[in-house]
């Protein structure tokens, strides 16, 4: 039976460990990230993958940096036949790449070379596309510039979030490689070398890109709020206060006035207008130090004093 190594950290990577599982794979060890402190509490937690492999009793491996010469050293231990990588977040070095019988795969939620990088899933509809999908890859030293051996393509819904695309991304994650290793085992499938000119980045995102440019157009504001839908979460200032924008909707009321300005208040929305004199109904926000509440609650309660006219996205 085939010997797999299986890395990865977050949620995205639970279904395809679980496809693998439920394929009969011999997964003979994971690897993920360390345990980190999450919450306002900095509570110790494990990576989503290490939990679901302790649920089957896989041995479980964390290191900070895998090049670290013991971390690697256990790994190799291992003798894998195949190595499947799926969102874990660190370059393996060539002494890895190279050791197994079947080499090192990898499953990337974009259709390569568009979109390498750690935040593929949030670019995607940061910039409005249309359609994104899943790669398979042979893994290089190089991110995420490996030869493609299989894709499939996921259409991205107008109201699409991260979370939402994410979930559908994970999926046909799972259930391309579920149909790709039989064929990578059997030596039935051609490896197509990347266009590295045609390559476009997605790194992880950065805090000063979530808060909200409203200069920009209707469209590319609405896609920014979605596209930071519900991590690491749109964001805007008024009174030098962060505001968190959850949810919005696009409009194709004219608006004359600065972007930001407020040009309406209604029973269920606060409107605002953006660079391309249309305007954004902001829905669903998240005031700091509050918990996340629609526009209608915020207007009745901490945001009550807000006006026509007033402006968000003043610098802090």
């Amino acid at each position: 039976m085939t010997k797999i190594v299986f890395m990865g950290t977050p949620d995205f990577s639970v279904p395809v460990l679980q496809q693998i599982l439920n394929d009969g794979y011999d997964v003979i060890g994971v690897v993920t990230q360390p345990d980190r402190p999450v919450g306002r509490k900095r509570v110790l937690t494990p990576p989503p993958v290490k939990v679901e492999a302790e649920k089957h009793g896989i041995q479980v491996f964390q290191p900070e940096k895998i090049r670290q010469h013991e971390e690697l050293e256990k790994i190799l231990a291992l003798n894998p036949d195949l190595i499947i990588t799926a969102a874990f977040g660190q370059i393996l070095p060539k002494e890895l790449l190279e050791a197994p019988k079947y080499g090192c795969i990898n499953v990337h939620a974009s259709l390569l070379p568009e979109l390498r990088g750690g935040a593929p899933i949030h670019y995607s509809i940061i910039q409005g596309k249309e359609k994104t999908g899943i790669t398979i890859m042979y893994m290089a030293e190089k991110l995420d510039a490996g030869d493609i051996l299989t894709q499939v393509e996921v259409p991205i819904a107008e109201t699409d979030t991260v979370g939402s695309l994410h979930d559908k991304l994970s999926a046909a994650g799972s259930q391309l490689l579920s149909e790709t290793l039989p064929k990578l085992l059997k030596s039935e499938l051609v490896a197509i070398p990347q266009n590295d000119e045609e390559a476009t980045f997605a790194a992880n995102i950065k805090r000063e890109q979530e808060m909200i440019d409203w200069s920009k157009s209707g469209e590319e504001i609405y896609n920014h709020i979605r596209g930071l839908n519900p991590w690491p979460v749109a964001y805007t200032t008024f009174n030098g206060a962060v505001i968190k924008i959850w949810w919005a909707e696009k409009t194709n009321a004219l608006a004359d006035k600065a972007p930001g300005t407020i040009i309406g208040l209604d029973e269920q929305a606060i409107i605002v207008s953006t660079g391309n004199s249309t305007a954004i109904r902001i829905l669903q926000l998240q005031p700091s130090g509050k918990k996340k509440m629609s526009a209608e609650q915020f207007l009745r309660g901490a945001g009550s004093h807000i006006q026509v006219g007033d402006c968000l996205g003043e610098k802090q």
